[in-house]
């Protein structure tokens, strides 16, 4: 896949919204030889908003021409449209780094997807404070690094976790991980955690969140994939799900029936991220699927 990919770039940006935006950006890439394949565009409001727009396109010897396309977008299009834009080039596969601990529906999730070349990424590592996982994830070929954690040794540990993940990761994807992580760990992959969480947030934050939804009594349950920030479970939410139940499930039937919730969450969540889908803005996403 990533060989017929290997002239096609993806930009994100974000910008005030204003006339010309589109037609700049369009114009650009026809004149530096390229050709737009795919272009998704979403307004906050025409007036006085904010504008996202996310385009594909290839350019023949994308490699050679990528300095120069990068600093001429900067000065020709961003700087006068004040734009914030990233652009990779869709060969180079993200690299992630899974965290997980006892359960693992999410994690096999991913693991499945990757198999079978849904998921375009490279798996670089699991790291696990249980040694539960290893003889799952070896088979695959993936590194496994068992770091057990203690509230005492957390500092310890997530200075382990970097060196592990050190120049070897892109994005780092808490899977059922359980630990909360420090705003140090947070700062250094800043918009590149990807926590699940089980439940519809904003509803019931925190430990237990099925254990408080039975005692609320509520007719549905969810799950939701948001990325980490130092606010517990308040992060930028990228994806979202959920499923009816009853007052006949105890909080064993609710926990049964989320996991099949959490795990299609959070690998939509990721694909979308390692695909450039995903634009945040203050507290909030613009995700193009």
């Amino acid at each position: 896949m990533a060989s017929d990919l290997k002239n096609r770039a993806r930009m994100l940006i974000s910008c005030p919204d204003q006339p010309g935006i589109v037609a700049a950006v369009s114009k650009f890439l026809y004149e530096h030889g390229s050709n737009i394949v795919q272009s998704d565009q979403y307004t906050m409001d025409p007036v006085g908003g904010m504008f996202f727009i996310r385009v594909e396109f290839d350019l023949p010897n994308l490699e050679d021409h990528l300095e120069k396309l990068q600093s001429d977008f900067a000065e020709q299009v961003a700087k006068p449209f004040s734009m914030e834009w990233s652009l990779s080039l869709a060969s180079r596969k993200k690299r992630l780094a899974i965290l997980v601990s006892k359960e693992d529906h999410c994690l096999l999730e991913l693991l499945w997807h990757w198999r079978a070349g849904d998921l375009d990424a490279d798996i670089a590592m699991v790291i696990s404070n249980h040694n539960d996982m290893r003889e799952l994830v070896e088979p695959f070929g993936i590194p496994y690094h068992h770091v057990p954690v203690t509230p005492e040794t957390k500092p310890e540990v997530e200075r382990r976790h970097l060196e592990l993940m050190d120049g070897k990761v892109d994005l780092v994807i808490l899977a059922r991980y359980m630990q909360i992580i420090t705003p140090k760990f947070i700062e250094r992959f800043d918009k590149r955690i990807i926590n699940i969480h089980h439940s519809f947030l904003p509803a019931f934050v925190g430990g237990k969140p099925y254990a408080q939804a039975h005692n609320r009594g509520v007719k549905l349950i969810g799950a939701t994939a948001h990325y980490v920030t130092e606010e517990l479970d308040a992060g930028p939410i990228i994806e979202q799900d959920v499923q009816r139940v009853s007052h006949r499930d105890d909080v064993d039937d609710l926990k049964r029936i989320g996991r099949t919730i959490e795990r299609t969450v959070l690998a939509r969540a990721v694909s979308w991220h390692v695909e450039d889908r995903i634009l945040t803005h203050g507290n909030k996403t613009v995700v193009f699927n």
